[in-house]
């Protein structure tokens, strides 16, 4: 059995962790129910060849140079804005993310939350809860329709095109801003590939699906929100920096636009406190992939890519394939 030594932040599927016990010597796993604290990583990462980390953790060149003997960090997300990847490659270590996996569970939970906001489900479910609930009302938790309205999807990738193919059945106009055009939604859906600009002033529901770059930070602030149609419902579970959350507030608390659902936040796990007091909010622990099936996959996958790195062999989930003096077998 090779001799590495490895550390795991967080407490992870048992389908992930037999797979680092079988071909690791030792497998460290912090076993708080908080993020890992950052002086703890600093002290657990030394002498640790492999890294298995989850998007809460900060890997950044202090990580690395506390772990001189890194030679890959597996991340337990698609994203990776946790860890610097440059810092890595530079030093020769292998970074590694999950893609795919999770493409589904993400866009359904998407769904969800459109579905929650423009039915008010939640609000209806406190209501209910409290004890209110006297009888039907003809008036009581209006929401909006779903089917026959435009769907604006920005950012097209993985599950951008997830999502929008899961709109089949409620017979709606599909709109899409990405860099690239989609050939799949527009043979599918008969989408359109517009500008971001078109997409908020004509969509009624805007789901957004991007990765967090500095081109994309804050893409949504103050003009954003008011191009947007005042019955909009605006959905994130990419990453919360891709949104100026107090400029949704005042979105929200003016009617500019009608709803929100999130499952990610600009300062997470912080949220902006008015986001919290307002009824049309559907806010979720960031929970996008979590289903039973996808966290085991996950699991999998990310064991799996760290021990081929630490092998030498180039894993099928690398996100820099040349990290500096490192040569696959």
């Amino acid at each position: 059995m090779p001799n590495w030594d490895v550390l795991v932040t967080r407490k992870i599927p048992e389908e992930g962790l037999e797979i680092l016990r079988a071909h690791c010597l030792h497998v460290e796993v912090y076993n708080g129910s908080r993020p890992i604290p950052r002086q703890k990583l600093f002290s657990l990462i030394k002498a640790k060849e492999g890294l298995f980390c989850c998007l809460t953790d900060i890997v950044d060149e202090k990580v690395m140079d506390a772990g001189h003997a890194l030679k890959a960090i597996s991340n337990y997300a698609v994203g990776y804005d946790n860890i610097d990847v440059a810092a890595a490659t530079k030093r020769g270590i292998v970074v590694t993310n999950t893609p795919g996996v999770l493409t589904d569970a993400a866009a359904e939970l998407a769904w969800s939350l459109l579905f929650s906001v423009a039915r008010r489900t939640v609000e209806s479910d406190r209501f209910s809860r409290a004890e209110k609930f006297k009888g039907w009302d003809p008036l009581g938790f209006l929401g909006f329709d779903v089917h026959g309205k435009t769907l604006g999807v920005v950012g097209a990738g993985r599950i951008g095109t997830a999502f929008a193919l899961k709109s089949k059945g409620f017979d709606m106009k599909i709109l899409y801003y990405d860099s690239l055009k989609n050939q799949v939604l527009e043979d599918s859906l008969d989408a359109k590939k517009v500008k971001l600009n078109t997409l908020l002033k004509e969509s009624d529901f805007i789901s957004v699906h991007v990765p967090l770059t500095d081109k994309t930070y804050h893409l949504f602030s103050v003009e954003e929100f008011q191009m947007m149609k005042p019955t909009a419902i605006f959905i994130n579970t990419s990453r919360g920096q891709v949104v100026d959350e107090k400029a949704l507030v005042r979105a929200l608390k003016s009617n500019s636009i009608a709803g929100a659902g999130l499952d990610v936040y600009e300062k997470e796990p912080e949220i902006e406190p008015q986001l919290i007091r307002l009824n049309n909010t559907v806010l979720c622990p960031h929970i996008g992939s979590a289903t039973i099936e996808t966290r085991k996959k996950m699991a999998i996958m990310a064991s799996s890519n760290l021990i081929a790195a630490l092998s030498n062999k180039k894993p099928v989930n690398v996100v820099n394939p040349r990290p500096t003096g490192r040569k696959y077998r």
